[in-house]
């Protein structure tokens, strides 16, 4: 696998990286051993980049990330590329955006702990809290960076104007989007912006969260504490109507390229030139080698002119937010 330079750091990375999020037990309930399996599954496959989050179960996601990756950070840790997140807060009402320097720097030196490292590799605001001035977040990323605490510095979920103010402080280097066949606005501005000023993107969600997954039909029922069981769009209509959009992407996949349709979502969005990472979730060895094989895919300009007629038909959608997430 041909690795990638990312955006204006010095990090080489694979254009796969494993995603962690589903570790955090917002998906439903997680069999560690299986996820540790997986996980050094993507590392034998010769994934290096793996992101996480301290929101995603607060520790429990990097706690089995850490474990699964024990050997690589203890002996061969330069060959690792850890990235969390932080700035969101759990409290009785939910999730609540925190980027405060007080709470940001907590939250650095609980994944610290969680993950059992010296110094994170990138480190995220998770999503912009429009209650702290982003000159004090970013402010308090730098201290952090001058500490050795933290290496890079990136934002995830955030638009032109809100990276232009933080970068008046301290450049942005990398950004974390929403990026998928159901959900392109970052088209328009964001990724020309990245482009223009040399900021890494690790696409999230590329799979539109298991709708291009191919596991998806009518009859899914998702478990109370799985975040997709009150999100719109796993629901009704919306549901319905994009599910016809995927079996026509999957006959598609299959006729022209003998892939699945998720190999096919994943190929597409790497396609972008913008775009550096493609972040994968995966419980099972299955999807890291299904991703890997989609990195390797390369699709002409007619094919994607004709992936754009089939998402024609498709309905809006929309992803998880703080705001949206169940309360436990």
């Amino acid at each position: 696998m041909e690795m990638v330079t990312l955006g204006m750091t010095d990090l080489l990375v694979s254009p796969i990286a494993y995603g962690a999020w589903e570790l955090g037990g917002e998906w439903g309930s997680v069999d560690e051993n299986e996820a540790i399996e997986t996980i050094r599954h993507a590392r034998d496959r010769g994934i290096n980049l793996f992101d996480t989050a301290q929101a995603y179960g607060f520790g429990a996601s990097e706690r089995i990330l850490g474990q699964a990756l024990r050997e690589d950070l203890d002996l061969r840790r330069g060959e690792i590329v850890i990235a969390t997140k932080g700035g969101l807060r759990l409290t009785e009402n939910g999730l609540e955006r925190d980027s405060s320097p007080a709470w940001l720097r907590r939250g650095v030196e609980n994944s610290l702990q969680s993950l059992a490292v010296d110094y994170i590799d990138i480190y995220q605001v998770h999503w912009p809290d429009p209650n702290v001035d982003l000159a004090e977040t970013a402010g308090a990323l730098q201290e952090l960076v001058q500490e050795g605490k933290i290496r890079h510095v990136g934002v995830s979920n955030f638009d032109t104007s809100q990276m232009a103010e933080f970068a008046r402080t301290r450049p942005v280097e990398t950004l974390q989007p929403p990026y998928s066949l159901f959900r392109r606005e970052i088209e328009t501005d964001v990724l020309p912006y990245t482009e223009a000023h040399g900021i890494g993107v690790l696409a999230y969600g590329p799979l539109a969260h298991g709708l291009l997954s191919g596991g998806i039909d009518g009859q899914t029922t998702f478990a109370a504490d799985d975040w997709r069981s009150t999100n719109p769009s796993f629901q009704g209509e919306t549901l319905h109507r994009n599910l016809e959009t995927v079996g026509e992407l999957q006959r598609f996949a299959s006729e022209e390229f003998g892939t699945s349709v998720a190999q096919l979502a994943v190929a597409w969005t790497l396609a972008n030139p913008a775009v550096d990472v493609a972040i994968v979730g995966a419980r099972r060895a299955q999807y890291i080698d299904d991703a890997m094989t989609a990195s390797e895919l390369r699709l002409t300009e007619a094919e994607l002119a004709n992936i754009d007629r089939v998402m024609s038909g498709a309905m809006a959608f929309t992803g998880p937010s703080p705001d949206l997430m169940p309360t436990r």
